[in-house]
């Protein structure tokens, strides 16, 4: 009896631990990636970006998705890559106001995700 809930309580603090590592591991993944959207945000608002600043970006993002895999769902992955792809387009064809929005969609998207990896009650039911 003592035995299980030894192992109960040790299974539990298991995934506790697992779970913060996740969280700060995907924090941290998402406010780095997210410094450099601004620096490419701040660069098409100036209308002085280059499609290899966006290729940059997307080098950026492609090291982190790797391990990022492992603990977000491959749609959201799968859509940072299609907005990654279009803005290249735009800022290739100096479409600033689009490339812009786009760009803008990213900010939010490197704000939102990590957000449902909180641990929070609603996140966790």
């Amino acid at each position: 009896m003592v035995k299980t809930i030894v192992s109960l309580i040790l299974v539990a603090l298991i995934l506790v631990a697992g779970a913060i590592y996740e969280t700060n591991f995907i924090k941290k993944q998402f406010s780095e990636f997210d410094h450099v959207l601004e620096v490419l945000y701040d660069k098409v608002d100036e209308q002085t970006a280059t499609i290899e600043d966006v290729y940059a970006v997307q080098k950026n993002w492609l090291n982190k998705k790797k391990s990022l895999h492992i603990f977000i769902p491959h749609t959201e992955i799968k859509e940072v890559d299609l907005w990654l792809s279009e803005s290249a387009t735009l800022v290739r064809d100096k479409q600033w106001e689009d490339a812009i929005s786009k760009i803008e969609v990213l900010l939010e998207l490197s704000e939102q995700i990590p957000k449902t990896f909180n641990l929070r009650i609603e996140n966790v039911l």
